[in-house]
């Protein structure tokens, strides 16, 4: 077996030559090796409109910020990386905790796991608890922006609006969907310039026409993590043509993303930052005494909570929080398709999405797309609708009678009695298994840990749960390690504070 140590493979990685133009931000990844060979490549992202003042300290460290994003994954594997922009101490503070936190997750998620990326003997490594995982020195320089000074300021902004991570997934659909009743709807669309910007095309097209708020920044992270990945001695070659449903080794993607929203939420005013995540994204785990989130840190409550108190520390008044988490999937799927059928239509939950005739269509294979098949059978709609055909439709069910899907157990439980209960799959040893009834995934749910209103700003809460609400079988508590049945009063709304000063 081999140590952590084995690694640290790569001398540098050196983020510089930040460069700002009004609609344009981009930076260097130099990456130096142990050999004296290096290798670069250019950080972009870009806007169709202006967000940027490179004489403004504010827009100057924002830039920064955004650039700085996709080296949080890089920690663990090479020993120095140098950041040279304008960051003040809550900057520096957040990389530095950010990048130890990402640092346990991969260690964890990606090299202590049977990962088919990994080249043998990098495959065979020994877990080991350490005070510190991030094997690289981090280094703060400010070689450019000398002249520019940052001061701490009150930003305002307004609590009608709100700033959507959006995609073409159910979750980003549904808030959307309750945001355009309730508040004043700003979808923010990261175009990635690989295949991934394939799921939320069909979503996109329809935004621009019903929606004058949308906003489609590019960036080019995507080609960078993959060019990063042919720096590493440890993958493995044709990394390209291994089909997995999980990254190599990153796992700080969604910041990527969201701090490329930050540059349209801070020119306009926004106050809350929306990322469409459900009841099961919070999850704790322990490999080895090591704890963790399961790979799923940015798309946890924790991960919301954390990017508030940045928000906070840099006086931007910007909230961060999901509209979704007292929801199973099975539930958003059900919202989603039965009060907002038109935005539905334009789901695409698939990564290997394909056009067909000019519009975007699920592969109809992959896990995702056989529990999104099961989903809307389950709740008596049409997988047509989102682009799924009579055959596909037919062969993800047969794929459920023998094939598990990646939900939380009891949730995954519940889905299967739902479709056995209908007949939409064959009872064998596999399905009967497999299914149990769980009431509670039908319900709001809300506990201390994954679901708590503190977590929610007031003015939000009612007009939330008032449409939630009319499409659940109720809500319930954990009340001593059990689900209790939970009445959606004023009282019970109003109860908690929102954890984060909204004065």
């Amino acid at each position: 077996m081999i140590s952590l140590e084995s690694f640290k493979v790569l001398k540098k990685l050196w983020i510089r030559d930040i460069s700002i133009e009004p609609r344009k931000v981009k930076a260097t990844y130099h990456v130096e090796k142990f050999s004296g060979e290096d290798a670069s490549f250019e950080l972009i992202y870009s806007y169709d409109k202006a967000y940027f003042n490179g004489k403004d300290p504010e827009d100057v460290n924002l830039a920064s910020m955004m650039l700085a994003q996709v080296a949080l994954n890089y920690g663990l594997f090479f020993d120095t990386i140098e950041f040279d922009g304008l960051y003040d101490k809550t900057d520096q503070q957040f990389i530095k905790v950010m990048m130890e936190n990402t640092s346990r997750e991969i260690l964890t998620n990606k090299l202590l796991i049977d990962n088919e990326f990994l080249k043998p003997p990098f495959d065979n490594l020994r877990a080991e608890k350490r005070e510190r995982y991030t094997q690289a020195n981090i280094v703060f320089t400010n070689s450019r922006f000398q002249d520019l000074k940052l001061h701490k300021t009150k930003a305002k902004t307004d609590p009608d609006r709100y700033a959507i991570l959006s995609s073409g997934g159910k979750d980003s659909l549904l808030t959307y969907g309750i945001i355009k009743e309730i508040g004043v709807p700003y979808p923010v669309f990261i175009n990635e310039a690989g295949r991934h910007w394939f799921t939320a095309v069909n979503a996109h097209r329809y935004y621009k026409e019903i929606e004058p708020n949308t906003s489609k920044p590019w960036c080019n992270s995507d080609r960078l993590f993959n060019w990063m990945l042919k720096q590493f001695p440890f993958i493995k070659e044709n990394y390209k043509n291994i089909r997995s449903d999980i990254y190599p080794v990153r796992l700080w993607t969604v910041a990527v993303f969201l701090f490329g929203v930050l540059p349209v939420a801070r020119k306009k005013g926004i106050r809350n930052i929306l990322i469409g995540d459900e009841y099961d994204t919070t999850v704790k785990g322990n490999t080895e005494g090591i704890s963790h989130y399961n790979a799923l840190y940015d798309q946890s409550k924790y991960f919301d909570n954390a990017m508030t108190r940045y928000f906070r520390a840099k006086g931007w008044q910007i909230y961060q929080f999901s509209l979704l988490r007292s929801l199973s999937e099975l539930l958003i799927m059900k919202i989603l398709i039965k009060r907002y059928p038109e935005l539905q239509e334009q789901q695409v939950s698939c990564h290997a999405a394909h056009e067909v005739e000019g519009r975007m269509h699920p592969c109809g294979k992959c896990e995702k797309c056989r529990r999104i098949i099961g989903m809307v059978k389950s709740l008596d709609e049409d997988p047509e609708k989102c682009g799924y055909s009579e055959l596909q439709i037919q062969n993800g069910l047969n794929a459920l009678a023998s094939k598990s899907v990646k939900q939380l157990g009891s949730d995954a439980a519940h889905l299967y009695f739902m479709m056995l209960s209908k007949n939409l799959i064959e009872k064998n040893e596999f399905t009967l298994k497999s299914a149990k009834e769980h009431k509670e995934i039908m319900k709001l749910r809300f506990d201390q840990e994954k679901s708590n209103l503190e977590d929610l700003p007031l003015y939000v809460r009612k007009p939330l749960l008032e449409i939630l609400n009319a499409y659940s079988d109720g809500a319930v508590q954990r009340i001593d390690n059990r689900w209790v049945d939970k009445e959606i009063t004023e009282e019970f709304i109003n109860e908690t504070k929102y954890k984060f000063d909204e004065k």
